[in-house]
């Protein structure tokens, strides 16, 4: 269990960094104090939010006065000073250069082609009130199929987490990236039962914190089917 100070953290559990931050906490039982900054009512916009993070985005992390913002960041952050499993981020030199690999592509893949899914199909008709973009969303969707063939093939190849044997914040960021389409009642691994294993040893090893912080994801995917 993880003990030493309180620290706050600014989520919106809809935002997949946030959630990823969310779940290191509760499931290593890091104390720790959630202020809900809602995205969709503009609370990033604050003048109080807009002091804490001028790029008025979430997570933010505060620790004894301490900012600091970027989920990557902050999941290093916390697994580098607080009394947790070492597996999460390690010290050993080749497996932590490990970790931060797959966290340097993540930005521009699992991330990016994830959640440009999720705009098409949820977001912008939400916003909008416009149909989804077919011819959009067609081509997002063979960008994702190129990922998800990646993570298959370039991560997992034949260890059970990203970055090998065990569950390290790699995981938690993609996992959480992965689910952000099912928003929109879209399962996209579906056709890739390796991820699908993969995802559900995650879920094993953070126990209920996974659905925890996906409760808000699973409200709009369950709204979205009543519309259908």
């Amino acid at each position: 269990m993880a003990t030493g100070r309180l620290v706050d953290v600014y989520l919106d559990l809809l935002s997949q960094p946030c959630r990823a931050v969310y779940i290191l906490l509760t499931c290593t039982k890091i104390p720790h104090r959630v202020h809900t900054v809602a995205l969709r009512k503009g609370e990033n916009k604050t003048p109080e939010f807009t002091r804490l993070n001028p790029m008025q985005k979430v997570p933010v992390m505060v620790d004894n006065g301490f900012v600091l913002t970027e989920s990557d960041a902050i999941l290093k952050y916390l697994a580098s000073t607080r009394d947790v499993p070492e597996h999460w981020y390690p010290r050993q030199p080749e497996q932590r250069a490990r970790v931060d690999e797959y966290t340097a592509w993540h930005h521009t893949n699992t991330r990016l082609r994830a959640a440009k899914v999720f705009i098409l199909e949820v977001l912008l008709p939400a916003q909008f009130g416009a149909p989804v973009d077919k011819t959009r969303l067609k081509r997002a969707l063979s960008e994702l199929e190129d990922t998800l063939d990646k993570l298959e093939s370039m991560f997992l190849r034949r260890q059970p987490f990203l970055c090998g044997d065990d569950v390290t914040v790699a995981d938690l960021l993609a996992v959480c990236e992965l689910m952000q389409p099912l928003g929109g009642g879209r399962d996209i691994l579906k056709d890739h039962p390796q991820l699908q294993r993969w995802m559900s040893r995650v879920q094993s090893a953070v126990g209920e914190s996974f659905d925890k912080a996906h409760a808000v994801l699973y409200g709009i995917r369950d709204r979205h089917r009543a519309k259908l």
